[in-house]
């Protein structure tokens, strides 16, 4: 009994440290919230199939390789480069400290003032390849916390 409800909370511990991972760049969100959800499978084995933890696995993998893929060729395709990247994850880490709406300044000025200072780039190109980054950026975080947040869903619902 004891043993199940520690197994429980560690399982969706996983789940929302992968949704806080998905966020944050150096955390590996929707991995951290399989992981919760191979917890939940070799503790309760009959709440969780094998088929649907694979599957997982592989939509795991997938977002993983997406995310590392799709922002930076969405911030080549508005022209900027890895100052701008670099100026977004920074930007972003700075304004967490401001709620989300920091976040998102912080990643849109990082990248331009990264792009201004170091990607050799004038106004109007830094502002597209900010632009970029910050799709990118976006479009990756979201994905990901789409993910880890489903995974919360079936970790949850294995307790319960």
């Amino acid at each position: 009994m004891i043993g199940d409800i520690l197994i429980s909370i560690l399982g969706i511990f996983l789940g929302i440290f992968g949704i806080i991972g998905s966020i944050i760049p150096a955390i590996p969100g929707p991995p951290i919230s399989w992981i919760g959800m191979l917890v939940m499978y070799l503790h309760f084995d009959d709440e969780i199939s094998t088929a649907s933890l694979f599957i997982w696995l592989g939509i795991t993998i997938a977002v993983t390789i997406f995310d590392f893929i799709v922002p930076g060729k969405i911030t080549r395709l508005t022209g900027g480069g890895k100052a701008a990247n670099w100026g977004a994850t920074i930007g972003m880490l700075i304004g967490m400290g401001f709620t989300p709406i920091g976040m998102i300044i912080g990643a849109l000025l990082g990248a331009f003032i990264a792009e201004l200072l170091w990607g050799s780039k004038n106004g109007a190109d830094s502002i597209n390849a900010s632009l970029g980054a910050f799709l990118g950026f976006l479009l990756g975080t979201g994905v990901k916390l789409v993910v880890s947040i489903w995974m919360l869903g079936i970790i949850i619902s294995s307790v319960f």
